[in-house]
C-alpha cells in the first residue's frame, strides 16, 4: 500500500467519523475498556507497543509478530448481575502479516417481563456482542505499522435484535519500544438492522478519532502513557439534570450554566476551557519493577467530572492494576474507581501456546 493512498484513506475515515458525531448513539458497550491493561491505564492502552495480545483491543495496529500464538481471556463481574469479558487470539503469517480474532460481550443479566397491564410474563435476557477480525502488517523498512479491525455487532434484548458492522483503523509508529505514537479511527460503521421494524431511524455508533502516546524513559523503570480522545469534537461538557447544587429551583431553565468550552484568562485555577481540554485526556504510567512484573496507575479526568457527586468528590477517575508473567502464562488485574457504588475490577489470564 502506497503512503499517499494510506493518507487519503485515513482522511476519509476521519471525515466519516466527523460527519456522524453527535445525536443518539447505539452499541455503547464498545466504549467500555474490557481488558485489565486498558482499564488500569484509565480506559485506553492504544499508545503502547509490545508483545501483549491484550493491546489489540485498544488498537489493531498494535498487533505484531511477537504476539503470535498468544491467547487471552478477560472477565469482569461489573455490578449486580452485569458482567462483561473479552477473549482474543493472534497468529503471525510470515509473508502476509499478523492476523487475530476476538470477541467481546456484555451481559446485562436476567429481567422479569410484564405486559401492558402489569401482569408478569416470561423472564428474558439482554446481551451485546462484538466479533472482531484483526489484521496488521508493518511498512517495509520503516517503524510504521498499520492495522484494521472488522467488527460484527449483535445486540439482543428479549425478542428484539439489532445488527451492525464497524471498522477500527490505526497507524502506529514505534521507536525501539521507547517512543510510540498512534492515531486511530474507531467504530466507523453503521447499524443495518434496528431492534424493531417499526423504527426506521438508524442510530449512529460511538465513533471517535484518538491519539495515543507512550514514552519509555531511558534508564528509568517506568513508561509514561497518554491518550487524547475525540480529536474531532471539542465540547465534551456534560451537565447532569440531577445536579441542582446552588439552585433554589432545580426547574429554573433561565439560569445559564458555565460554558466549559471557552478558555479563561491565565491565572484562574482550572478555567472552564482547561477543564474541557483535560476531559479529552487520559494519563498514566507503567512502573516496570522487573521484566515480568509491572504496576499501572492512571487518571481519567472526564470520568472524574462525570461521576462526581455534589456532596462527595471521591477518587473517581483513578485506576490501578498490575501484570506479571510466569513462564508461558500471564496474569493481570485492574481496579477502576467509577463512583461510590460503581467500582469494578477486571481479571486477565493469558498464555503462550
Amino acid at each position: 500500500m502506497k503512503k499517499s493512498t494510506l493518507i487519503i484513506f485515513c482522511l476519509a475515515l476521519c471525515s466519516t467519523v466527523f460527519s456522524q458525531i453527535g445525536g443518539t448513539r447505539t452499541y455503547r458497550f464498545l466504549d467500555i475498556p474490557m481488558t485489565a491493561r486498558a482499564a488500569a491505564l484509565g480506559g485506553n492502552s492504544m499508545g503502547i507497543w509490545g508483545n501483549d495480545v491484550n493491546l489489540v483491543f485498544s488498537n489493531p495496529a498494535a498487533l505484531n509478530a511477537s504476539m503470535s500464538k498468544q491467547a487471552t481471556l478477560n472477565y469482569c463481574n461489573y455490578v449486580g448481575d452485569l458482567n462483561f469479558g473479552y477473549a482474543a487470539y493472534a497468529h503471525h503469517l510470515p509473508k502476509y502479516g499478523t492476523i487475530g480474532g476476538g470477541i467481546q460481550f456484555f451481559d446485562y443479566g436476567k429481567f422479569k417481563g410484564y405486559d401492558e397491564f402489569g401482569q408478569e410474563t416470561n423472564n428474558f435476557k439482554a446481551n451485546d456482542y462484538s466479533i472482531n477480525l484483526n489484521y496488521s502488517r508493518p511498512f517495509e523498512d520503516t517503524s510504521f505499522q498499520i492495522g484494521i479491525a472488522l467488527k460484527t455487532l449483535i445486540s439482543q434484548y428479549d425478542i428484539y435484535r439489532s445488527y451492525g458492522n464497524a471498522v477500527d483503523f490505526g497507524i502506529t509508529y514505534h521507536n525501539k519500544h521507547q517512543f510510540v505514537m498512534t492515531i486511530l479511527a474507531k467504530n466507523v460503521g453503521f447499524m443495518w438492522k434496528n431492534y424493531s421494524s417499526n423504527i426506521q431511524t438508524k442510530e449512529s455508533l460511538p465513533q471517535t478519532v484518538q491519539l495515543g502516546l507512550s514514552y519509555r524513559v531511558p534508564k528509568a523503570p517506568f513508561r509514561l502513557v497518554g491518550a487524547y480522545d475525540q480529536m474531532l469534537k471539542w465540547n465534551l461538557k456534560y451537565i447532569s439534570p440531577l445536579d441542582t447544587t446552588g439552585q433554589s429551583n432545580p426547574f429554573d431553565t433561565e439560569k445559564n450554566t458555565a460554558d466549559s468550552t471557552k478558555f479563561q484568562k491565565f491565572g484562574k485555577r482550572f478555567g472552564n476551557g482547561t477543564d474541557n481540554f483535560f476531559r479529552h485526556l487520559t494519563v498514566g504510567t507503567e512502573i516496570l519493577l522487573s521484566e515480568n512484573f509491572m504496576i499501572r496507575i492512571a487518571y481519567n479526568h472526564r470520568r472524574q467530572k462525570e461521576m462526581i457527586l455534589p456532596e462527595r468528590r471521591g477518587a473517581n477517575g483513578l485506576s490501578v492494576g498490575f501484570g506479571f508473567k510466569v513462564k508461558r502464562f500471564a496474569f493481570g488485574f485492574a481496579f477502576t474507581k467509577m463512583a461510590s457504588a460503581g467500582n469494578y475490577t477486571i481479571l486477565n489470564v493469558g498464555w503462550q501456546l
